[in-house]
This record gives C-alpha cells, structure tokens and sequence, in this order.
C-alpha cells in the first residue's frame, strides 16, 4: 500500500487491478491484446476510407472521426492501465490525472455529439434522399464533424474546472482504472457535493438530447423503412443504418450505467467492469461492428487484402 504523509497529495497511485495480483499477468495479456486490436481496427478503418473512392460519402467521413475519437480514448487510458496492471500500480501526478480526465470526458462528449450527427445522416438518407445530396454537401460535412469537436471539448471545461480545484490532502490511492470523477471525488477533501450535483444537471442535456436526438430520428427513418414496398427493399435500406444503432446503444448503455444510475449501490469491482466497457471494450467493438456488418468496407478490404 502506498501512502504519502503530507498536507496536500500531488501524487496518486493508479492501482487498476491491484487486487488480483495472481491474475496480473493474465489481465495485462488479454488488455494488450485488446489495444493492439482497438489501435490497428480503428487505424484501419480510417485508412480505409482516406484511400479509397468507393468509400468517400458522408456516413464513411463521419465514421473516420468516430474511429479517431476511439482511439483517443483508447490510447488516454489503456497504457497508463497497463502499466498498474503491471506493476501493481503507477505513480500519476495530480495534473496527469485531470489531463487523463479531461481528454476522456472531452472525447466522450464528442462521441455524443458523433453519433447524433451520423443518426442525421442515415435520416436524410433515408427520409429524404432526393435532397441528400445538396444538403450534406462539403461544407456541411466539415461543420458536421468540426463542431462536436469544438463542442465537446469546450463544454468540458465547465466538468473539469471544478474537479481540477478539488485538495486532495488524505489518501492517495486511486483503486481504479483510470482518473475519473468519482474516484477524485472520493479521496477528494474538498466538499464536492455542489459539484457533484453540477456534473450531473451539466451531463444531462449533453447526454440526454444527443440521445433523444438520435431516437426522434430513428423513429423516422423506421417509418420510412416500414413505407417501402418490397422485403428486400426493407432488409437493405435498413442494413445501412443498423451497424450505427448497435454502436450507439452499446455506447449509450455503458455511459448511462456508469453515470446516470446512482453508483453508491454497486461495488467497486462492479463500477470498473462498467469502466472497462465504456473505455476498453466499446472503442474495439465499433470497427468489428462496422466491418462485419457493412458489405462496402468488407469488400473495399477484401479488394486492398488481394482476395
């Protein structure tokens, strides 16, 4: 156990899996795996799409920034996980821990916004195809994916200032996976309830109508699906929009467990599995999604791949 005996703590201990230290090396070998396979999927995916002609529209220039946005989550907290996995904890300065939350909140925010911009994609493609094409033109392509960006970044600030104020002057172990806001909150000395209660009334319009967004707009687009004559017709208007529907609800699953449902019930080892699915396991899931259930990546892959 670490400790350090001074007034104010500037240094934590990331502890990740600390207490299954027989299981370390197991843990540490199937996450690396997992990040290998995160960083080259989602790498691949972008370059799918940079390089070929068949993939430049609009649902493959936003699916790029998602696959980027995986990948800065990913890479924020899988090495500095490794590494406690590893060794049984790492030594992480108090503004590594806000940088590390603040890029993975920041980006999560964006995948908020990402998601509901692809939604309004599959809608005007779906819904209103004759008009597709003038209205998500360049332009608006780019102010499409530039602005979730800006936004959630931005936004972010207003989350992480307050966290970034907290003393921290007891404990200095974080039993965690990464820098959160809870595990701060909790070696935090500082009253944080006023901030708590500001990150959530703050998470919820950011969370909430991204998805409430998403949802009006597939309740169109299925009752546009429903219109079309032919089974067939049905079965491949639908395929476009459905690797984007499992994605968001495997994204919006995670993030509402982990945030939305009060923690105060659940145990730790059950509040870094919920962790580990929102950061780990999503961002592998969405270039299997996609790949797996779109038949022009598979086949632009099977081509590149000479097969």
């Amino acid at each position: 156990m670490f400790t350090m005996n001074q007034t104010r703590v500037t240094e934590f201990i990331l502890l990740g899996f600390g207490n299954f230290h027989s299981f370390n090396i197991v843990f540490f070998i199937l996450f690396l795996i997992i990040f290998l396979f995160t960083v080259m999927g989602n790498l691949l995916i972008i370059i799918l799409v940079s390089t070929n002609v068949q993939l430049q529209s609009p649902m493959y220039y936003f699916l790029c920034h998602l696959s980027f946005s995986d990948l800065v989550i990913s890479t924020n907290i899988v090495p500095n996980m490794l590494g406690a996995i590893l060794f049984g904890g790492i030594k992480m300065t108090d503004l590594d821990c806000i940088v590390q939350f603040y890029f993975f909140s920041g980006t999560t925010i964006t995948e908020c916004f990402l998601l509901s911009v692809m939604s309004y994609d599959r809608f005007l493609a779906i819904c209103n195809p004759l008009r597709y094409s003038s209205i998500m033109d360049f332009t608006c392509q780019m102010n499409l994916s530039v602005w979730p960006w800006l936004l959630g970044h931005t936004l972010n600030i207003i989350a992480v200032m307050p966290v970034s104020n907290f003393n921290f002057c007891h404990d200095n172990i974080i039993d965690h996976v990464y820098c959160d806001l809870f595990p701060l909150q909790k070696l935090s000395c500082s009253d944080t309830s006023l901030v708590e209660l500001e990150v959530f009334l703050f998470s919820l319009p950011i969370f909430i109508l991204p998805f409430g967004f998403i949802i009006v707009t597939y309740v169109y687009i299925f009752h546009a699906i429903v219109k079309i004559p032919t089974t067939t017709g049905k079965q491949k208007t639908f395929s476009t929009c459905s690797s984007h529907l499992i994605v968001v609800g495997t994204f919006y699953g995670t993030l509402i467990s982990k945030y939305m449902i009060p923690s105060k019930g659940h145990s730790l080892l059950v509040n870094k599995i919920v962790s580990l699915l929102h950061t780990v396991f999503t961002p592998l899931f969405n270039p299997i999604i996609y790949s797996l259930r779109n038949q022009d990546i598979m086949t632009t892959l099977k081509k590149v791949s000479g097969q």
